[in-house]
């Protein structure tokens, strides 16, 4: 019986173990067929956008392009989501095999990635008011005007030669719709980005108008990393086999982007002509060496810091200010002011600040139209103020009471209680969570930066993504980050042993 139960027990292990092999070896090749392709959504139509219909799954032409390449390699397309600036990152990562979302073919990415062959020819257009339509022709007009664009691409490096040459002042912005937005309501003079953007906005905005010249030339590819090469040669042979058979206009028409300057741009690639990564502009950064570039971008990496020190000192004074009025009422109020700055402190600790920036910046542009460094100023000001209310609250009431009736005992007013004792000692319990409050809103005041603030990690995100790589951005980025809070720590621990009990 012992044997019987043994061999039962074994033959039981073995077919679990043979199940689960089975199964191992069907994921496997599940995931050895997938073709995964990163791209962004928010970047929307007509490259990648959630489908309005079914919301789980995008569309636009570069879904279909992906969806081409995967059947012809026969495997299986899988959606990767990553937002547009990571992409060249995780494809050296490995997150997924190509990118493809309106991705630019630019001298830094051939020299370290490996891109397809252009499959769609864009030029780089002004957009301006109707009103301007006559003033605003080219860039050399914009003379110290504000011109909107997408950090981190070809149209960004123009408008940076342009402030050189020109005096145009570059605002940079995340996505491509606050752009459009912005120059009909007038926070900037001009919109620099691709025709298939512009045209895009066109149809969704009015007040605008498309100025015909092109500042230059570009092209959008897949990227794969370099290892991939074997890779990226077969999905060349998909396209220029998709450009000869119409397969690629047929995509292209569905998607209202098709137009006289595909055709010529297919004849050269099948002719075997080459084809600029860009034209227009002066050569990427990557020609240079990293100590070169580093010495490049470190003047605009000290302006960025200059700007979130400034920003974080003006947002934690105001900060100070109103966290000090609501501590104070909330401990001495009557009870609908209590109640009133209590549903305040919930209101902004309980929401993204993000979401409070977008709502001071955009939700009430049409009511008042607050500079974007004021929007940011004041945003970082109300979200911290409530937290910092909590921290005086606290301290007020941690005054010991005794010390308290002994003031109002000598006769000194509730008032003068505050001021003369109450307040001062309380400092001293509030003085080192200020000083770390202090220092995570110098690192939130990265945020502002969807709000067209310039300010440190948005200039780093940008020259990381000028250069293909985070490590030198990244490293700047750090020491200066450090060389901007390790003070503030050390004065504050000089502060808590001065004022030690």
């Amino acid at each position: 019986m012992k044997f019987l139960r043994s061999s039962l027990r074994n033959l039981a292990v073995g077919l679990l173990a043979a199940a689960f092999l089975r199964a191992a070896d069907g994921a496997a090749a599940t995931s050895a067929g997938d073709f995964r392709w990163a791209g962004d959504p928010e970047g929307g139509a007509p490259f990648v956008e959630a489908d309005p219909r079914r919301p789980d799954q995008v569309v636009g032409f570069d879904v279909e392009i992906a969806e081409l390449i995967a059947r012809k390699i026969n495997r299986v397309p899988q959606f990767i989501n990553i937002t547009f600036t990571s992409i060249d990152q995780s494809i050296e990562r490995g997150d997924a095999e190509i990118g493809l979302s309106g991705i630019e073919d630019t001298p830094a990415r051939r020299a370290t990635m490996a891109p397809t062959i252009p499959y769609y020819e864009f030029r780089e257009v002004l957009s301006v008011r109707n009103a301007d339509r006559a003033r605003f022709r080219t860039l050399a007009d914009l003379k110290g005007r504000r011109v909107g664009t997408l950090g981190g691409t070809i149209a960004y490096d123009i408008l940076l030669n342009a402030e050189r040459e020109f005096g145009v002042q570059p605002v940079s912005y995340d996505d491509d719709v606050h752009p459009y937005s912005d120059l009909v309501i007038g926070r900037i003079d001009a919109v620099l980005l691709d025709n298939v953007l512009a045209e895009r906005r066109a149809r969704a905005f009015s007040g605008f108008a498309i100025q015909p010249q092109s500042v230059a030339i570009g092209h959008y590819v897949g990227i794969l990393a370099a290892r991939n090469s074997a890779l990226r040669d077969q999905i060349n042979d998909i396209l220029r086999i998709a450009m000869r058979d119409g397969t690629l206009e047929s995509i292209f028409r569905k998607w209202r982007v098709w137009n006289d300057d595909q055709p010529r741009l297919y004849a050269r690639l099948l002719a075997a002509q080459p084809v600029a990564a860009v034209t227009g502009f002066e050569a990427s950064p990557m020609a240079l060496t990293p100590w070169q570039t580093m010495l490049g971008y470190l003047p605009s990496l000290l302006r960025a810091s200059l700007v979130t020190i400034v920003l974080s000192c003006l947002a934690m004074i105001l900060a100070i200010v109103l966290g000090i009025s609501i501590a104070t009422g909330r401990v001495y109020g009557s009870r609908l002011m209590r109640s009133f700055l209590t549903g305040y402190v919930e209101l902004m600790r309980g929401t993204p600040i993000l979401l409070q920036l977008f709502v001071l910046y955009y939700g009430i542009a049409d009511l008042i139209r607050l500079p974007a460094f004021g929007a940011a100023l004041l945003g970082l000001g109300l979200n911290y103020a409530a937290y910092e209310s909590e921290i005086y609250r606290g301290a007020l009431q941690a005054v010991p009471v005794g010390q308290l009736e002994a003031a109002r005992i000598l006769g000194l007013s509730e008032t003068r209680v505050l001021t003369l004792v109450r307040g001062p000692l309380a400092l001293r319990f509030a003085l080192a969570p200020m000083t770390n409050d202090f220092i995570a809103l110098l690192k939130d005041s990265s945020l502002v930066s969807v709000l067209t603030v310039f300010e440190l990690t948005k200039q780093t995100q940008i020259f990381a993504t000028n250069i293909g790589s985070w490590v030198i951005p990244g490293s700047l980025c750090a020491a200066l980050y450090l060389a901007m809070s390790l003070p503030l720590a050390a004065l504050a621990r000089r502060l808590e042993q001065h004022w030690r009990f």
